[in-house]
Order: C-alpha cells, then sequence, then structure tokens
C-alpha cells in the first residue's frame, strides 16, 4: 500500500509544474496560478491517491490540463521567450561570438515556440524536464509511440527551420 504525502511527494513537484505551465503558457504569472490551482486540485482529490499509480503523472497531468483551459480561455498567441530568463550563452568573452550564440538561442526559441502544442509538451517533458517516453504518455494522456512521434517531429522541424534560417537567413 503506498502511503503518498503531500508534503514530501506533492509539493516538492511544484518548479516541474511550474515549469511545464510556463511552456505552455508562456506567462510567469499565469504559470504561477495554475500551479497553486494544480496543488490544490491534487491535495482536495487526496482520499483516491491510494488508488494513483503515479502522483507526479497525475500532478504533470492536471497541471497541463490547467495549463491548456488557460491558454485556450485567453485565446492569445505564445509570445516569444524573450521575456523570460535568457540562459547566458557558453561562447567565447568575445562580445560577437555572445551576440551570435545569443541570436541562435532566440531562432532555437522561436522556432520551439512555434511548434504544434502536442510536440512542444512532449518535448518539454522529455528534452528538458527528464522524463521516460511511458511518463509523457501518461501525463498527456497519448501513447508511447505517439510520444516518439511527437519529439521526432518536433526535432526534426526544429533542425530543418534552423537550417533554413543559417543558410538564407529567413
Amino acid at each position: 500500500m503506498k502511503n503518498i504525502s503531500f508534503r514530501n511527494d506533492v509539493l516538492p513537484l511544484k518548479n516541474e509544474l511550474y515549469r511545464l505551465a510556463l511552456r505552455i503558457t508562456m506567462s510567469t504569472a499565469d504559470a504561477e496560478d495554475i500551479v497553486q490551482e494544480t496543488m490544490i486540485k491534487v491535495w482536495n482529490r487526496r482520499e483516491r491517491w491510494q488508488e494513483i499509480d503515479s502522483i507526479e503523472a497525475f500532478s504533470m497531468k492536471i497541471c497541463r490540463n490547467l495549463a491548456l483551459d488557460v491558454l485556450r480561455n485567453k485565446n492569445h498567441q505564445n509570445p516569444s521567450l524573450e521575456q523570460h530568463t535568457l540562459i547566458e550563452p557558453t561562447a567565447g568573452t568575445d562580445p560577437q561570438d555572445k551576440t551570435i550564440q545569443q541570436d541562435r538561442i532566440r531562432v532555437v526559441r522561436q522556432i520551439i515556440n512555434s511548434l504544434p502544442e502536442k510536440q512542444r509538451s512532449c518535448m518539454q517533458l522529455r528534452d528538458f524536464e527528464g522524463k521516460s517516453y511511458k511518463e509523457i504518455a501518461t501525463i498527456l494522456d497519448i501513447s508511447e509511440d505517439q510520444v516518439k512521434v511527437n519529439i521526432f517531429r518536433a526535432r526534426q522541424t526544429i533542425k530543418q527551420k534552423y537550417k533554413q534560417i543559417e543558410d538564407y537567413g529567413l
């Protein structure tokens, strides 16, 4: 029998939930609200925790659904990630190298932002959150094969669009 503790099993997920919500909504305020609402929903279902295989997957699924609801309700376009903290490039100290590296990061982020939601979510959970295909399938309520296909398509699109931009400046 599983003994799930809100403090030990659910609260530590808040940063992961935040990153997922932020990735979907592209809004820090919305992401914070979604995490809070996710925590409340998980807590309110505490009497059913023993029936749940993975409290993490359960929480991530609630978070994703809430984030998608917010996105649908706002009916807005995803702004660029430029509003959010940029990872400092590891290129040399030459300002020109740093600028080139920042431009490349900006381009890749724009391409990722333009991906269909399911591809973006799969890629986020796999490449940025380190989830297994099985965990992603559970969170997104799709098959593992669909997860693999979405990730493959996302990576191919990013590679093709990036190459096109690098080659032709489009």
